[in-house]
């Protein structure tokens, strides 16, 4: 029995589910996504140096997800740019969002409130993308869970798992910039959404795909659309897991504080009280007396 099959909102989550996403939710999704390369250090600069690394960037920054999909599922990567129109469609938003006279576009895209909606409209296809993923998986290996979730989470989050080759073309090499490592917001969160999708496609999650799209679409836009107004980039996830990782992963913070304040402590110390001098030789004394004689001599 469904959990939420008895609600109003079934019908409402049903078409919701059915809307086409090309060409209205795919462009908003290609102008956040340009508009993330654009804000990077040097995109400009890089833009009329070399267009062409530019365009290849910006072809990551829309279409990264379903290249590093395509490799997983041991596909050609280039196959999603046979698609002429969604790739001609990111062509010509990377161009007026770069090139425009008087930077016209960028100022109108970038204006928040009309920003504000293209973001909304993005989390739109970045679930519809996490629950293609997962399905599109589940199809190919019906009982590979972790299959199935590391396809839904390169298909929400792609474009960032990506970032360091991205950065490549850009002649920037920023290691400690990995996504793995610092996880933003997207990336969790299509990583609890990928898994919430492959607990529902092999039917341990009492509800349908639908109303899952729509309740997890409504959480991301809620999300995103307040971080990106009030310029936070605080995750809604961090009260959980700073309750739930020291319990099952451990502190590490606090044992690395206390040894760290242990180093300071000690430097401290050795520096209020530095050691002594080392005492002179019986042999160093009589010869610093000698020279003494000699020179009042002279």
């Amino acid at each position: 029995m469904e959990l939420a099959g008895a609600l109003p909102l079934g019908e409402l989550a049903a078409a919701f589910a059915t809307l086409p996403v090309f060409p209205l939710f795919d462009t908003a999704y290609f102008i956040v996504s340009v508009l993330y390369l654009k804000y990077e250090p040097g995109a400009v600069e890089m833009s009329r140096k070399s267009p062409f690394a530019s365009w290849l960037c910006a072809m990551l920054h829309c279409f990264g997800s379903y290249i590093l999909a395509d490799l997983l599922l041991g596909e050609s990567p280039l196959d999603y740019f046979s698609n002429n129109s969604s790739v001609i469609l990111a062509t010509a938003v990377w161009y007026l969002i770069f090139f425009c006279p008087m930077n016209l576009f960028y100022k109108c895209v970038s204006f928040l409130p009309i920003k504000l909606i293209f973001v909304a409209m993005k989390e739109v296809v970045r679930v519809r993308k996490i629950a293609a993923g997962v399905h599109h998986a589940h199809h190919r290996y019906h009982h590979g869970w972790f299959i199935m979730m590391a396809t839904g989470w390169v298909k929400g989050s792609g474009v960032a798992l990506m970032s360091n080759f991205e950065q490549l073309l850009r002649g920037v090499w920023k290691p400690e910039t990995n996504e793995i490592l610092h996880m933003s917001f997207p990336t969790k969160a299509s990583l609890y959404g990928t898994i919430l999708f492959t607990l529902q496609q092999t039917h341990w999650l009492p509800i349908s795909e639908a109303n899952l799209i729509f309740f997890f679409t409504m959480f991301m836009i809620v999300c995103k659309v307040f971080m990106t107004a009030t310029h936070s980039h605080a995750s809604p996830f961090a009260p959980v897991e700073n309750c739930i990782c020291p319990v099952f992963f451990g502190s590490v913070s606090s044992g690395h504080t206390s040894h760290h304040h242990h180093d300071q402590h000690g430097a401290s110390h050795e520096v209020s009280h530095p050691p002594p001098p080392p005492a002179k030789s019986k042999e160093e004394l009589n010869e610093g007396t000698r020279k003494r004689k000699a020179k009042k001599a002279e």
